[in-house]
């Protein structure tokens, strides 16, 4: 008996607003809400809520031999959960099969590694919590932004 696991990234950053120099000083908003939404009105209805119709349908019709495995951005998630909260309801839908495991990984999918050890233990352990608040997981498996990995970051890494 053979089984499969798939793995997917995925991500979503927030987009910046077009910020102008009578700004400074005036307007602290830095990010496009507007566009943030229409974006992620338009890949889950184009992506994520067919992706996640299809992979759950193959686990009902092949049970644990079936797994998939997630990462994806805390930033993904909180556009799920302001803009598209039935893409988050596909994931718990996914979650709750037990074929569904959720990757640790940095909160906004940043190089954090690379310049500091506190603001990516920080962003790892928060991107964790989130996790396990919102699906009943503890990540037990870590991936890296772009698959980066050294030993000095594995032995940072505080899941």
């Amino acid at each position: 008996m053979r089984n499969i696991c798939f793995y997917f990234q995925v991500h979503q950053p927030f987009r910046l607003r077009r910020y102008r120099f009578f700004d400074i000083g005036e307007n602290h908003h830095y990010f496009d809400d507007n566009h943030n939404r229409e974006v992620m009105h338009k890949v889950a209805g184009k992506c994520y809520l067919p992706a996640n119709k299809l992979l759950l349908d193959l686990i009902k019709t092949y049970g644990s031999r079936f797994k998939v495995s997630f990462s994806i951005s805390g930033t993904a998630l909180d556009q799920f959960e302001m803009y598209a909260p039935e893409v988050l309801e596909s994931f718990k839908q996914l979650a709750a099969t037990g074929c569904v495991a959720f990757l640790a990984e940095t909160y906004s999918h940043s190089l954090s590694a690379l310049v500091s050890p506190k603001e990516f233990g920080s962003q790892v352990k928060g991107r964790s919590a989130k996790i396990e608040t919102l699906f009943g997981q503890k990540p037990t498996v870590f991936r890296n932004t772009e698959l980066i990995y050294s030993d000095k970051i594995g032995a940072w890494l505080v899941i």
